[in-house]
């Protein structure tokens, strides 16, 4: 696996935009919600440290990681001026087909959302084999997700903006 060896949340490679232009919105999942309340503060206070202001984040809890796509969809309908919408969730394989089925919905819905608004809705959700996988992703020793989520939503506010 790539990330094995590797924190993945190490931005000194890359140039991160100045936030403080962006309004982004954060829908969370409460399940598991150890694991994706970690995700979510990351991403809160990797955009605090980027500019973007406490009053230009929304912060939105949903059920589970099946909500997000509908999260995101009413969230951008509803909220005019979004830039982003970072979506944060965890699924974690269990011994049936539900794992599968959540995420492929998710992973689809989401990507239709931005499709369908032109607006970055951030894929932050956490799919892993076991419980310790998603700890090692939410501030463990191969970062947080939820630091991740944010600079790539960062990043495509500043890309629509350019354009």
């Amino acid at each position: 696996m790539a990330s094995h060896l590797k924190n993945l949340s190490d931005f000194s490679h890359t140039t991160i935009p100045n936030g403080e232009p962006f309004k982004i919105a954060i829908v969370v999942a409460e399940w598991n919600a150890t694991i994706t309340g970690a995700l979510y503060q990351g991403a809160f206070d990797t955009l605090i440290k980027h500019g973007v202001k406490e009053d230009q984040i929304l912060s939105m809890p949903v059920p589970g990681s099946f909500e997000l796509p509908s999260a995101a969809e009413i969230l951008l309908t509803k909220h005019v001026g979004l830039d982003a919408v970072i979506c944060i969730g965890c699924v974690i394989q269990g011994d049936t087909k539900h794992f599968d089925f959540i995420c492929e919905a998710v992973a689809n819905g989401l990507t239709n959302v931005s499709i369908k608004h032109s607006k970055p809705v951030i894929f932050g959700v956490l799919t892993t084999n076991d419980e310790q996988q998603a700890l090692d992703r939410a501030g463990g020793k191969h970062g947080n997700k939820g630091d991740e989520a944010a600079i790539t939503a960062l990043k495509m506010a500043h890309f629509a903006a350019t354009i």
